[in-house]
Formats: C-alpha cells, structure tokens, sequence
C-alpha cells in the first residue's frame, strides 16, 4: 500500500491540493481545496493510488455487490476502483437538485452497495446516495474515498470511512470566517451548484 507520505507527494506533484478561499460542496469555506481531477488527469500517477485504496477496500469490506458513485467527482474514481476490484460501477447524477439513477443503471434488491467519493468532507453526498439505495431495497456496504478531509463536527456519516488519506484542513461557516480568509476573493470549485 502507498504510504500517507507518498500518497500527499502524488497529491502536490498533480497540484490537486490548492490554496487560497474556497466553497466547498457543502457550502462550508476553507483555505485549501482537494481538486482530485487534478489528480485524476494523470492516470499513472493516480493509479498508484486507487491500488492502495482498493487494497484497503478489500480489506474492510467482505462482500460488494456493486459500486455506486456520485456525480461529477466520483465517476472516475468510482470507475477505476470498480475496474482494480472487477466490480459493477455506476453512478447517480443531479436531476433539479436531487440524486437520481439514470442512463438505465440500477441497484438489484438486496445487493451490497459501496459508496466511493473522490473528497468526503460532510458526507452529504454520500447520504443523498444512501436514500438510492435504499429505495431500490439494497444493502449499505460503506463508504471509501481518496481523501476523507471530514471532522467530527460536521461529518453527517456515523458508519467508518475507508480512505487512502486523512486531512485536517479547517473549515468555516460564512459568518465565522477568520479575518485572513476574509480577504482572499472566493473561488467555488464544487460541483453541487452547477445547473
């Protein structure tokens, strides 16, 4: 398995590690951003990653029927993971706001789901997989993704996170900003807002 070490040197060589300010997916701000698709850009610099990742995957998860992934983030991650471990992946994408499963992908009744994300921060994406998943009747296996940035106070997800690495980046509410964060222009990179 890449080490926590070597894993943050790939994340830096593909700048997928940013600084500046931030609103993230879940409307929290921070002073750095994971951009994964930087990362993702360079597929044999990430490959050594989604091998680790899949190999921590195996080892925490015993059955998994298929993946799920939310879209635009988790596709890829979703789809190469699903490749290393010979696994149905598909992903659901936002329809007027909301998580759905198009393009005829479905979850069988009773089937052991896997949530991969490329960046958890407060697991509101992977929630809104969880309602997917139970409405088709199916099994929540758990939760993986690249980089678990979450905290106790603000991570939504009770179950445990397989990730290849931890972050402890801070992140604000709008009305608690720190006065340095206040005078940096904001940059929103998330996906959740586009139309």
């Amino acid at each position: 398995m890449l080490s926590l070490k070597n894993s943050l040197a790939v994340l830096r060589k593909t700048e997928a590690l940013k600084e500046g300010h931030f609103i993230l997916s879940s409307g929290l701000h921070s002073s750095q951003y994971v951009q994964c698709a930087k990362l993702l850009s360079y597929p044999n610099k990430a490959k050594k990653i989604c091998i680790s990742l899949a190999s921590k995957i195996k080892k925490n998860f015993k059955k998994i029927d298929i993946i799920l992934a939310p879209a635009i983030g988790g596709i890829v991650i979703g789809y190469e993971i699903g490749r290393i471990l010979k696994k149905e992946t598909i992903f659901c994408e936002r329809v007027n706001g909301n998580f759905k499963l198009r393009r005829g992908f479905k979850i069988k009744p009773k089937s052991r789901v896997l949530i991969i994300e490329d960046v958890i921060t407060t697991g509101k994406s992977s929630l809104e997989c969880v309602k997917l998943i139970k409405k088709s009747k199916a099994i929540l296996a758990g939760y993986a993704c690249i980089i678990d940035r979450s905290n106790k106070n603000q991570l939504k997800i009770k179950k445990k996170i397989v990730s290849q690495v931890k972050l402890n980046i801070a992140t604000y509410k709008k009305n608690n900003l720190p006065d340095y964060l206040k005078k940096i222009p904001v940059t929103s990179p998330g996906s959740r807002r586009l139309k």
